[in-house]
């Protein structure tokens, strides 16, 4: 019997090369999305149910894991992809923008998590694979919203890997993906009437402009390839590494002090 994926956040990115990756391995997926009516690609895949799930909405969530139950027998991995980040100083988010933030990066994982692990527990059979990034293990400057709520899923992932012996929980810590992240998925929020910022503000994203190189970015295809792996290698290995940026960056952060960590990426977007 074929194996069942659920997905959520499966209209782009790195979601949606996840359900194609895991459709062409012979698997069931379950390819949720806020939107599916525009979905245009996965509906036409055999053993692809592409339907509505929106983390912040508790009913979505049922019914989606409902109507993949029902069109599948059951949901053998949940990944835990959906979410976005805001980028820019601290004091231009509004509480509205922060509580936002966490409901989609931390209380939504939570909510899809909660939602399936009965099911897991009373089979004594499951998988759930969380999306975090290397932003869960060190910062950037302008992020520490995202930030906060990837550190706080790794947290969660970690702690949870204790009581959950039968069930795998798995972390994934993408670098930078070519992606429409920076579109999509990205919400830039600076109030430039904050004159103390501006200049950092300005400087900053500049630097960050110069860095991103299209070519150095790993593909969402080899970001898929790594959570295949994940869900597939009957290890209880927590964390999975994802890009070779991300191989660099965890390595020199956890090989440097905070000040010498902090010193080199003042030195790389010229922040001194």
């Amino acid at each position: 019997m074929s194996k069942t994926i659920l997905i959520t956040g499966a209209s782009s990115g790195i979601g949606k090369e996840t359900a194609k990756k895991f459709q062409a391995k012979g698997w069931n997926v379950i390819a949720t999305m806020r939107t599916p009516e525009n979905e245009t690609e996965l509906n036409k895949l055999d053993n692809v149910l592409v339907n509505t799930l929106d983390v912040q909405n508790l009913e979505t969530i049922n019914a989606a894991i409902e109507e993949g139950v029902s069109k599948f027998g059951k949901i053998d991995v949940v990944l835990n992809n959906a979410g976005y980040g805001i980028m820019g100083t601290f004091e231009s988010a509004t509480r509205e923008s922060v509580t936002r933030q966490f409901d989609v990066n931390v209380l939504g994982l939570f909510d899809v998590t909660r939602a399936r692990l009965p099911h897991f527990r009373k089979n004594k059979n499951g998988m759930f694979i969380n999306i975090s990034s290397v932003g869960g293990k060190m910062t950037f400057p302008l992020m520490p919203l995202y930030h906060a709520t990837k550190f706080a899923v790794e947290g969660f992932s970690e702690s949870l890997h204790y009581e959950m012996k039968a069930i795998g929980v798995k972390l994934i810590e993408p670098g930078t993906v070519n992606t429409d992240f920076g579109g999509r998925s990205l919400d830039l929020q600076h109030d430039k009437e904050l004159k103390e910022y501006n200049k950092f503000f300005k400087g900053t994203m500049k630097s960050f402009e110069d860095l991103m190189d299209p070519d150095s970015m790993s593909s969402p295809e080899q970001i898929a390839d790594v959570i295949f792996t994940a869900a597939t290698d009957n290890s209880n290995t927590l964390r999975y590494r994802a890009g070779a940026d991300a191989e660099q960056l965890l390595t020199a952060r956890k090989n440097m002090s905070d000040g010498e960590f902090v010193s080199m990426m003042e030195s790389q977007l010229n922040l001194q």
